[in-house]
């Protein structure tokens, strides 16, 4: 998968995102990598709202960290959390409700392609998630499958969402249809109650 094929995806995610989120809502980036999501979340929180970052690797918070400074953004602000461990491990650190939460699944752009998300890791990371989310609130997930783990992943996490009560949540998958060279899948879970 290239970068433009993660573009598109992030783009439209991101589209969909910033028609639900607002100032002061929390929010969760569950996979920080190197702060895309988390710039896109704080820009549309505003000072009033609170983001959680999570990654397991320092490069991930280093980068994080530039773009935010890049963009004059104080990632040492009281609202803007930027976590070393695994998204696995959220309920250890958040203990709000929150609004949003996205999720860019696979491995670090320009990093070490051996380190990845896996199943049962992002699993639990959902499931905790969908313990905090408020009414009205929405999950992103982008899948990557591509790579060694990621088919697994994916599967996981479909079978996962399938298995979600239509009365409480609405679940919503897109995928490329024509393009077998970007196995890539994004779903999005509304707490509707």
């Amino acid at each position: 998968m290239g970068y433009t094929e993660t573009l598109r995806a992030t783009n439209i995610v991101h589209n969909i995102l910033k028609n639900k989120v607002k100032k002061g809502d929390i929010a969760i980036d569950a996979t920080m990598g190197n702060g895309h999501d988390t710039l896109f979340l704080i820009n549309l929180i505003g000072d009033s709202g609170k983001i959680y970052s999570f990654d397991i690797q320092d490069k991930s918070l280093y980068n994080t960290r530039q773009l935010l400074l890049k963009h004059d953004i104080d990632a040492t602000n009281n609202n803007i959390n930027l976590i070393l461990d695994g998204h696995e491990n959220i309920d250890k650190y958040v203990k709000e409700e929150i609004d949003v939460a996205t999720f860019n699944l696979g491995y670090l752009p320009n990093g070490d392609k051996n380190i990845i998300t896996t199943a049962k890791t992002t699993i639990q990371a959902i499931n905790v998630i969908l313990s905090l989310l408020k009414k009205g609130g929405i999950i992103s997930i982008i899948t990557y499958y591509g790579h060694a783990g990621g088919l697994e992943e994916k599967n996981a996490i479909v079978q996962y969402a399938q298995n979600l009560e239509w009365e409480t949540y609405a679940v919503i998958n897109c995928s490329y249809l024509n393009n077998d060279e970007s196995p890539l899948m994004i779903i999005f879970i509304e707490k509707k109650q």
